[in-house]
């Protein structure tokens, strides 16, 4: 069974210049300090597809490696965050599957033990995961 992260923002205005810039930045910085090769990592939908009003959009599908999990959650929200304060005019929604993913103004997006490291890095041997925890 899998499970997926998915995240969207809408608006009635289209990106602008400077917006689709930071966007291609936040990917590229994202891509470039992904943990693990094989892993899906962020991955935006094409614009060309988008619903009405949809200016970002994109999924991810989490790792079945209990190590791996909350790195790369971790990482994906992190992105998801500097996206969002890029386009912070934008109604946004993420969520993995059925749960919310809430925002928090100081601390962006996350889930409870995201950010641990003790947790993660206890949880990486176990599971065969490498520990690293995402920057944020």
């Amino acid at each position: 069974m899998s499970v997926s992260l998915y995240y969207s923002a809408h608006r009635t205005t289209p990106l602008t210049e400077a917006e689709s810039a930071s966007v291609a930045r936040v990917v590229a910085a994202h891509t470039a300090s992904f943990p693990y090769d094989d892993e899906e990592s962020l991955y935006l939908y094409d614009r060309r597809t988008a619903g009405p009003h949809e200016i970002v959009a994109g999924s991810t599908k989490m790792p079945l490696d209990p190590g791996r999990l909350m790195p790369v959650i971790a990482h994906v929200l992190y992105s998801m965050t500097e996206l969002r304060r890029a386009m912070p005019n934008a109604e946004w929604r993420v969520h993995m599957d059925d749960l919310d993913v809430l925002w928090d103004e100081a601390e962006g997006y996350a889930l409870p033990g995201m950010r641990d490291a003790d947790l993660i890095a206890e949880l990486a041997p176990v599971h065969g995961g490498s520990g690293k925890v995402a920057a944020g």
